[in-house]
């Protein structure tokens, strides 16, 4: 899945995105409040002033993705 998809389906009302393969993907300044990134792979991802209040990213592959200026509240 790619930042377009997920954005078009988070829009849409979709919150659940366990397990999803988002390697790379640029998802800066956007909000995904309450979203389920568990399990998901984020490595490399950017998410650079994302809000991602309340998600679950429980076992979610961070690897080498930035983050700075991000909020994450959980």
């Amino acid at each position: 899945m790619d930042a377009t998809e997920l954005l078009k389906l988070y829009a849409d009302g979709k919150r659940d995105f366990q397990g999803t393969n988002l390697s790379g993907a640029r998802l800066n300044g956007v909000n995904l409040s309450g979203v389920n990134l568990s399990g998901a792979d984020l490595s490399g991802a950017s998410l650079y002033k994302a809000i991602l209040d309340e998600a679950d990213l429980t076992s979610a592959n961070l690897h080498d993705a930035t983050m700075p200026n991000g909020t994450i509240h959980v």
